[in-house]
Parts: structure tokens; C-alpha cells; sequence
């Protein structure tokens, strides 16, 4: 299925492809033998739709990963990857890059760092306060630093130059994967690598984070420890995510609803099959915004219309409780 999503991503466009061309093209870049190829289809397949189609691929499996987890971490349905505050971090680095004029490599770049940061600050919060249940701490004061930088984003638009950087922060903050480049992708994918090997290899012991922290820890799991580590790797994923794609929503949230509703809640069953949904499901929304329209819609607006209802659909017809 997720191959023939990828495929009918390629094919479809204001340049539309036949699949078979398209087999042909990705057939000789391997490697195989060349037949003829015509220049315009190699050039739309190699250089325009495969960076986008390949990123959204990752962003949608790195999001949906990182989501799982801190699901599983938290022992909460509703959290989603932004729960501590990445998301927010990146938008004030992407929006402080836009503001100060940078180049696109910039602005990533302190996406990525500004998402780091936040949740680093987020984390240290929460062990400086002691004497309270430490998953509760981080959500709060995850919730407290998100409000304080969205504040900070609100300021910069308002202080922005409405003809040139608001749009520029605006269309940024809606998501998109238009402007993606094979550059982007070699710096941002061994980036999401890095972050869901950790998860795959601990994947038992983060099933045991679904315990109290009492009966975790007497089968010998050290929650802080592994706790951390989740933490870490959610935060990288989402960071190298959001910082090519901008703030993309509902993936999070939404897929590892349905990948537990597939496979149930065991961690070395519901991580892979998160990825593969989020992959086929991010490709599949960023189609539709780009052939839906004459104009391209923000993935941000269409993550929402399109997860909303299969949201409330999936809770409306999921049994009582987190499973």
C-alpha cells in the first residue's frame, strides 16, 4: 500500500506522469539499465517529486513515531509530539531566522536548534521542581514554555514587515513541503534515523513505561533513564521534521491512534506500524494539497480537515480506556 501511495504521489501533478514512466526513471537511478528516457520525466521525477515524496515519507514517520512514544511515556491518548514545547521552540528559531532576513539553511538550522532548546529547557524545569509526579511536571511546564514562545512568535509577526516577512513567516508556520531539496533531506534524514533506531532497540522496556513507576522500576527498568532517552530521540525526529517541513499537525496525534487500534498497544508491534501509517498518510495529504487546487494547499490546514473527523470517528468507535 505504501508503495502504491508513493508511486500515485509521483505520477500525479500539473505534470502528470505515467506510472510506468515513473518505474522506468526510478529504475535506471538505481542502477538498472536506461531506455530511452525523456529528459522532462527523469527532471520532474528525480529533482521535484522525489525529494518531496521521499521527505514526506520521513516527516510523516518521524512524527508518528516520536507521537507513539510519548504516548506510551505518558500513558496519555491526547499528547502529541509538541506536547514539550518542540514545535513551538522551532517556529520561534524558524520565525526569529525569517525575521532577521537569513537564508533557507539558517532558518532550518534554527528551527532544529530553537526545538532542541525548548525542550531541553522544558526537561531542566522539570527536574528542578521536586516533590511532584515528574511526568505531570514536564506536561505543565511543557504547556507553560509552548505559551510563553507562542507568545514570542506573536510578537515577531506583529513587529514583522507585512509585505515581505509576514507572508514569508505565515506560509512557514502552515507547513509545506514545496521548497524541499535533496540538500534538506541529507541533513534531516539521518537525523530521523538516529532518533527511531534508539526507540526500535528499547522498544520492550518502553512498553514497560506503560507501568507506575513503582512496578517498573521492580522489574528492573530505569524509568529515568529510559525516560530521558524517549525524550531525546521524540525531540530529534520532530526537530529535524519540523525544521524542513514547518509545523505539521495531527500525524502525531492522530496515527498512533489507529496504529494501536490495528495492532495494539505493544510498543514492538505499534512503533513500526506508526511509521509505516504516518508515511503513507503524510504522502497521501501532501498530494491532495497539490493537486486539490490551482493554488497549493498548507499542509498544516489540510493535516487538520482531513484528521479531525478521523480522529472523532476513531474515538466515537474505540472501546473505553488507553489500550
Amino acid at each position: 500500500m505504501l508503495t502504491l501511495l508513493a508511486a500515485w504521489a509521483f505520477a500525479l501533478g500539473r505534470y502528470p506522469l505515467a506510472v510506468m514512466d515513473v518505474l522506468r526513471v526510478l529504475w535506471s537511478w538505481a542502477g538498472g539499465a536506461p531506455h530511452g528516457l525523456d529528459p522532462a520525466v527523469e527532471t520532474v521525477v528525480l529533482q521535484i517529486r522525489g525529494p518531496r515524496v521521499l521527505s514526506a515519507l520521513l516527516v510523516g514517520a518521524a512524527l508518528a513515531a516520536a507521537g507513539a512514544a510519548y504516548q506510551n511515556l505518558f500513558r496519555n491518548p491526547l499528547v502529541s509530539p509538541d506536547i514539550l514545547g518542540v514545535s513551538a521552540g522551532a517556529a520561534v528559531g524558524a520565525v526569529l531566522g525569517i525575521f532577521l532576513s537569513l537564508g533557507v539553511v539558517m532558518i532550518q538550522g534554527m528551527a532544529f536548534a530553537g526545538g532542541l532548546l525548548a525542550v531541553a529547557l522544558v526537561y531542566f524545569t522539570a527536574r528542578a521542581v521536586r516533590g511532584h509526579d515528574p511526568l505531570l511536571v514536564l506536561v505543565l511546564a511543557g504547556v507553560v514554555l509552548g505559551s510563553l514562545l507562542g507568545a514570542c512568535v506573536a510578537l515577531m509577526k506583529y513587529l514583522a514587515d507585512p509585505y515581505n516577512q509576514l507572508p514569508a513567516i505565515t506560509f512557514w508556520l502552515l507547513g509545506s513541503l514545496a521548497s524541499v531539496n535533496p540538500a534538506d533531506l541529507r541533513l534531516a534524514a539521518p537525523l530521523m534515523i538516529i532518533g527511531l533506531i534508539p526507540l526500535w532497540l528499547l522498544r520492550w522496556r518502553i512498553n514497560v513505561l506503560a507501568l507506575d513507576d513503582e512496578e517498573a522500576r521492580a522489574l528492573g527498568v530505569a524509568t529515568g533513564r529510559i525516560r530521558l532517552v524517549v525524550i531525546i530521540c521524540a525531540t530529534l525526529m520532530t526537530s529535524a521534521a519540523v525544521a524542513i517541513a514547518g509545523v505539521v499537525g495531527w500525524i502525531g496525534l492522530v496515527i498512533p491512534h489507529f496504529a494501536r487500534l490495528l495492532s495494539g498497544p505493544d510498543f514492538s508491534r505499534l512503533l513500526p506500524l506508526s511509521v509505516l501509517l504516518g508515511a503513507g498518510f503524510l504522502v497521501a495529504v501532501d498530494t491532495l494539497a497539490r493537486v486539490l487546487a490551482n493554488v497549493e494547499i498548507p499542509l498544516g490546514v489540510l493535516t487538520a480537515f482531513v484528521g479531525t473527523p478521523l480522529f472523532l470517528w476513531q474515538l466515537a468507535t474505540a472501546k473505553r480506556g488507553f489500550q
